[in-house]
């Protein structure tokens, strides 16, 4: 399979999770939105080829953990989207630690993975600290951005106010983050930046059709209950 027939699946899937997590209640969601977010982390140092193209193999991850920030705005308010940053800046800082403190472990003479622990997570803390800094601004910009929709728009024009978020908020973290992470880091920063984005442009049309489907079966459930 090529990468970009599997990013297709791949977004495909984060987005469906999240729609899952919506249907489960305030918490699954929050739950997802925090392991998108680790786990971006976590992949972000590996450098794949989309369309001749240097990227990293996380977009679809911080696509979909900005996408699970919306929907939780949208059905279950602000307060419950402020928390759950917060929730998610804990989570991000507990990672950060607990990998570190796990290289710092003396391996036995037999073991054989902590080299690639090793080659894994040492450049955490530099690409932690920056996703951490950009996420949890870029997630309150989301955040106002998104309600001035709501109070601008109610409940009306649901795919255009996500879609406008999205692609504004993605903008603002794929340069932020490029920029205070992986420079020096990966070969062509600018490369990455570009591409980066119109990856998630990509992610982001994937989403769409999902959105419009979500909104109105979710809210026929909610006002059958």
């Amino acid at each position: 399979m090529t990468n970009e027939f599997i990013f297709v699946i791949h977004s495909s899937l984060l987005s469906l999770f999240v729609l899952i997590a919506l249907f489960l209640g305030k918490e699954a969601l929050v739950a997802l939105i925090c392991l998108y977010g680790v786990l971006a982390n976590l992949f972000v140092t590996k450098q794949i080829l989309f369309f001749s193209f240097d990227a990293t193999a996380s977009d679809a991850f911080t696509v979909a953990a900005i996408l699970g920030l919306n929907m939780l705005q949208e059905f279950f308010g602000a307060a419950a989207s402020k928390r759950a940053i917060w929730i998610n800046f804990l989570c991000l800082g507990a990672y950060t630690v607990a990998s570190q403190l796990h290289l710092w472990y003396t391996p036995h003479v037999l073991d054989y993975t902590h080299g690639h622990f090793c080659a894994l997570l040492t450049v955490m803390p530099r690409i932690a600290l920056a996703s951490i800094s950009v996420f949890l601004f870029v997630q309150y910009i989301d955040r106002a951005l998104y309600g001035l929709m709501q109070r601008q728009f109610g409940s009306r024009y649901f795919l255009m106010r996500n879609s406008i978020a999205l692609i504004l908020c993605q903008l603002l973290d794929t340069v932020l983050f490029s920029l205070l992470g992986l420079w020096g880091i990966v070969e062509h920063v600018w490369h990455i930046i570009i591409i980066s984005y119109a990856v998630k442009l990509l992610a982001i049309s994937i989403t769409s059709p999902w959105l419009m489907l979500v909104n109105r079966f979710y809210k026929r459930s909610s006002e059958r209950q």
